[in-house]
């Protein structure tokens, strides 16, 4: 039998079509199959996991810290608290900032901070003893001392100084971010907690690096001066408010380019921005910020905080210039 060649062809070209288009719909069959059944299994597992996340207890707390709402009412309650309390405000509309529901709530959550900072057993006898010996409350939180611990060893520190030292509390966390042939100068005018410190350091086996001395810091500093005992790298000011911009000065004195410093204390509950108070701290951080908005050798800015010290901040300043 003799077979036409444009016979041929046609079928040849027929099939060739169909086989093609075949597995065209084959294949777009199989990719719509595939994408369905991913798509059941992925719903199929979450609605697994999310059962799963309804039946299960919750996970065991980490060792070593307390659960604080074991001892206070919830975050989310404190913060309905919160909001309520802001809507009563005063005659200029402005939110009750500091009223106690807030600080209830920045308690509990300085107290969940505090426990993951996870200050040793010399950091809490140094605060004891200072409590025992009747110094005043007031030393920077654990968060806070923490805080000056990381900026010291951020900074490679290998001199400190620090006005204000109270029981040294702040002190030992500073301390601690030395190299081991660092130094720290500690001021302190109040005799009787320049010798709780003291007793502190001793406890937290820092007496070779840390030098406590007593007396006004503006009678001080100019020794320390003449001592050519800096320049420091870090300076740490808390003491008292009115001499804050006084102080300021000597630090960056005693300071060199890329030195830092830090001055706690200066929101005063907010009524720093009162323009017309009489209260003497109050002036004199206004002062520091009048001195800091003018001084070329220096960025700096200013943190607000809330905790267990109520409604305050600090300023830190980066020196950048030469005198």
């Amino acid at each position: 039998m003799q077979i036409d060649n444009g016979d041929f062809a046609r079928g040849l070209g027929y099939f060739l079509t169909y086989v093609t288009v075949a597995g065209l719909l084959t294949g777009t069959a199989g990719l719509f199959a595939g994408m369905a059944a991913g798509w059941i299994w992925e719903r199929y597992h979450r609605s697994r996991r999310r059962a799963s996340a309804e039946i299960e207890p919750p996970p065991a707390p980490v060792p070593g810290l307390r659960l604080v709402a074991d001892k206070r009412p919830s975050v989310h309650d404190s913060r309905r608290k919160m909001r309520v309390s802001a809507k009563e405000s005063d005659t200029n509309g402005a939110p009750m900032i500091n009223s106690g529901n807030s600080q209830e709530l920045w308690d509990a959550v300085d107290d969940y901070i505090g426990d993951v900072v996870q200050p040793d057993a010399l950091l809490t006898s140094a605060l004891d003893a200072s409590s025992a010996a009747g110094l005043p409350a007031i030393a920077v939180s654990p968060s806070q001392g923490k805080l000056l611990y990381m900026l010291a060893r951020v900074q490679g520190a290998r001199k400190i100084l620090e006005i204000g030292t109270l029981g040294g509390y702040s002190t030992i966390w500073m301390a601690r971010a030395l190299p081991a042939d660092g130094m720290l100068i500690t001021l302190e005018v109040d005799p009787k907690h320049a010798e709780v410190a003291t007793a502190n350091m001793s406890m937290a086996g820092l007496s070779k690096v840390v030098d406590v001395r007593v007396g006004a810091a503006l009678d001080l500093l100019p020794q320390i001066a003449k001592e050519d005992r800096g320049p420091f790298d870090f300076v740490f000011i808390d003491a008292d408010k009115p001499n804050i911009p006084s102080y300021f000065d000597w630090a960056l004195k005693l300071s060199r380019v890329g030195s830092i410093i830090v001055v706690d204390n200066v929101i005063r509950n907010g009524d720093v921005i009162d323009a017309t108070s009489d209260d003497a701290s109050v002036i004199g951080v206004r002062r520091l910020n009048a001195r800091l908005a003018l001084e070329s050798r220096i960025a700096a800015t200013t943190i607000q905080t809330v905790g267990i010290k109520g409604y305050d901040g600090f300023t830190i300043a980066l020196v950048t210039g030469n005198r």
